[in-house]
């Protein structure tokens, strides 16, 4: 069945997601759609759609061997991936390990200083309100998720740096911060959305090359080819991480 005959569930800034005939699970279609600064930039990347689902797939793959439960369940094309539904929980938790963009507004540090303890922060996932920065305070008077979850949240996006920093510096791409969402299926919790150029900040390790989304948000040229050079590097000859 071709993808634009599905029931269509919901479409987002980067993706697609479409029913299945199989209970709880959806599919999740990658576009080439590039949106920055709360979608007030928009534009194409080119490609952009294989390569986060692939890249995504392949460390979905690579975090599952390490225990993180995510909602990747398969691969269906170039451009899909089948997944668990999952009842997404409205935070974006961020992972840094080095000081850039918004970090560095916000503390005056000098974009690339590294932080010797990953730093993780809480944002609202709110278009409308733009995203903004929430502590676990907020989370509760929110009814975000209970302590618990909250905490499970943060220790497996700790986990999933300590699983991809080193995987990625193999390849000499240095992992300045990433977004991670997660949601709920039944009582478990899943990671979901996905790990890309899209949401995470990869800089060449020698040179501090910008390889992702930044090249597309300040203009700097050459969207595409650092899409494929982090495609190259991650998932090699071979197709595979």
């Amino acid at each position: 069945m071709k993808a634009d005959a599905r029931e269509k569930l919901y479409e987002g800034k980067a993706k697609i997601v479409y029913a299945t005939d199989r209970p709880g699970t959806v599919i999740q279609y990658f576009k080439d759609d590039a949106t920055a600064f709360n979608a007030l930039k928009r534009g194409t990347i080119l490609g952009k759609g294989v390569v986060n689902n692939r890249m995504s797939a392949a460390l979905f793959e690579r975090l599952g061997k390490a225990g993180v439960p995510t909602h990747y369940l398969g691969t269906l094309s170039d451009r899909e991936m089948l997944c668990r539904r999952l009842d997404i929980i409205k935070i974006e938790t961020i992972v840094r390990n080095v000081v850039a963009g918004s970090l560095a507004k916000r503390t005056g540090l000098e974009e690339g200083t590294a932080i010797r303890q990953p730093i993780v922060e809480l944002y609202y996932k709110s278009d409308p309100l733009g995203d903004p920065m929430l502590n676990e305070d907020h989370v509760r008077m929110l009814g975000l998720a209970r302590p618990p979850e909250l905490a499970w949240m943060r220790r497996t996006a700790l986990r999933v740096n300590a699983v991809l920093r080193p995987f990625l510096a193999r390849r000499g791409l240095l992992l300045v911060d990433f977004k991670l969402e997660f949601g709920r299926a039944g009582r478990r919790l899943y990671l979901g959305d996905e790990i890309s150029p899209d949401t995470c900040r990869l800089w060449d390790a020698a040179t501090r090359k910008k390889l992702d989304k930044d090249r597309f948000r300040r203009d700097l040229g050459g969207v595409e080819e650092a899409y494929q050079e982090v495609y190259r590097r991650v998932l090699g000859p071979s197709g595979r991480a």
